[in-house]
């Protein structure tokens, strides 16, 4: 018999003690891996992981083979999304073809199908490409969300430019790489009335460009991912499990942006949960990839460290993660969208019990509290933590 979802999108208990029933999530920001990177991560997998984490609806970035840069190639994604997610999955449009940069992706084809538009994984570089995008944007009415990043100012760093990196010897990422095109792209928002969305910010000075943009009126939202809020650089390891783009910056940049959350300058969170093999991350913080994963972990750790702390409430936190989302980027909450979370459940991050293909996080071993028990679908119940362990209801995983 297929059971009933929760009917009640609100905060109040629904069957005892710290057992609570909330919206289903919302992230703007994963990376699924396919087509193209299946040994990373599967749409199964990823929407698995999602529905663990208290997701019903995620939003898939297009660095994918093939990219998403037409309606033929968005099709096959959409065919790979239609036969094994078992959650919400809205793909991505490139904002350029093959994320190269050098010529418009079909946007216009793409646009009815396409939640938004983006090149993220590689920052749009050329400024009058960029405002060709947004003016497109504009007429169609999508929203650009920009992987802000200068590539003339990395110079082959893999962690933040700052003290771990002097002390270890490590080349640096410099702060500007980031602020620097999102100054640009701010200019160009508000020349254009493009609505612009900034991904993964991670520095002081992004928060308060942001900040002045909103109060100037420029249609700009912004997102950052727990690990920024949680960590930076003075918690680096020489594991590939830090390793992650951008990348943890100095203390004072965690600061600004529990400020920008704080006075609403951000907008949401959103995980860029992006996973790769353990191979792949096994080099250390030079040799390994960027990216690290987050949809099993957001709410745990968040809850746990930030709303416990008194930093934000937690009616706060459940607007970050699953109706600000929804907001910006116009995409509707059914009733049946629910999870159900036992708050006052504790435990350590184990990855061992992860649904993600993926197992590189830097908060492995951390003590949390909230574990998600259910979450709902359209009706259908696609997570179940069960008395004998974490299991898929629908499939056994």
């Amino acid at each position: 018999m297929m059971q009933t979802s929760p009917n009640i999108l609100d905060l109040s208990p629904v069957r005892g003690a710290g057992i609570v029933k909330f919206p289903g999530f919302c992230d703007v920001h994963v990376h699924f891996r396919e087509p193209g990177f299946s040994y990373k991560e599967t749409i199964r997998t990823g929407s698995l992981a999602a529905a663990h984490g208290g997701y019903t609806c995620v939003c898939a970035m297009p660095n994918l083979s093939p990219v998403p840069d037409s309606v033929q190639t968005l099709e096959a994604e959409l065919a790979l999304i239609d036969m094994d997610a078992c959650i919400r999955v809205l793909p991505y449009g490139a904002i350029t073809v093959g994320e190269k940069g050098a010529a418009l992706a079909d946007m216009d084809g793409m646009a009815p199908r396409a939640v938004a538009f983006s090149d993220d994984g590689r920052g749009v570089q050329g400024e009058d490409m960029m405002r060709s995008a947004m003016l497109k944007a504009k007429a169609l009415g999508k929203v650009i969300a920009a992987h802000c990043e200068d590539n003339a100012l990395l110079h082959g760093g893999c962690i933040h430019a700052g003290r771990y990196a002097a002390a270890h010897g490590h080349r640096g990422i410099c702060s500007e790489s980031e602020w620097g095109p999102i100054e640009r792209d701010l200019k160009l928002a508000k020349e254009t009335g493009c609505a612009y969305h900034v991904c993964h910010i991670s520095t002081k000075e992004s928060v308060a460009l942001i900040r002045d943009a909103k109060r100037e009126g420029v249609d700009v939202s912004c997102e950052t991912g727990p690990h920024y809020l949680l960590l930076c650089e003075d918690d680096l390891r020489e594991e590939g499990r830090f390793k992650m783009n951008p990348p943890l910056r100095a203390r004072e940049d965690r600061e600004a942006l529990l400020e920008g959350l704080a006075d609403g300058t951000i907008d949401m969170i959103a995980t860029d949960h992006a996973p790769h093999s353990a191979e792949e991350k096994a080099k250390g913080l030079d040799g390994s990839a960027f990216g690290i994963i987050g949809l099993e972990t957001a709410f745990p750790l968040l809850y746990t460290y930030l709303v416990g702390k008194g930093v934000i409430t937690l009616e706060r936190l459940i607007d970050l993660m699953a109706f600000a989302p929804r907001r910006r980027f116009g995409i509707p909450l059914d009733e049946d969208e629910a999870t159900v979370w036992d708050l006052e459940a504790g435990y350590t991050i184990d990855t061992g019990r992860f649904l993600s293909m993926g197992r590189a996080t830097p908060f492995e071993g951390w003590r949390v509290r909230g574990r998600c028990l259910e979450t709902w679908y359209k009706g259908r119940r696609v997570w179940h933590n069960s008395e004998s362990g974490i299991r898929n209801s629908e499939s056994n995983a």
